[in-house]
């Protein structure tokens, strides 16, 4: 069931990312950059795993 959990967070992070960078970079005129959007939701992912399942973990 966890990697179902990673799956999810990377693969949100990542539509999440690339819209948004479609959006900003069509709003400033530029090209989009694929590989940039990309690499920018692997940060992401990774920050959200490593802060949900670590930094932030529910004391019992």
């Amino acid at each position: 069931m966890n990697e179902l959990k990673y799956f999810a967070t990377i693969f949100w992070a990542v539509v999440i990312i690339v819209v948004v960078a479609y959006v900003l970079s069509s709003m400033a005129g530029q090209a989009f950059n694929f590989a940039s959007a990309i690499s920018i939701a692997a940060v992401f992912a990774i920050a959200a795993i490593v802060l949900g399942e670590g930094i932030l973990k529910e004391e019992k």
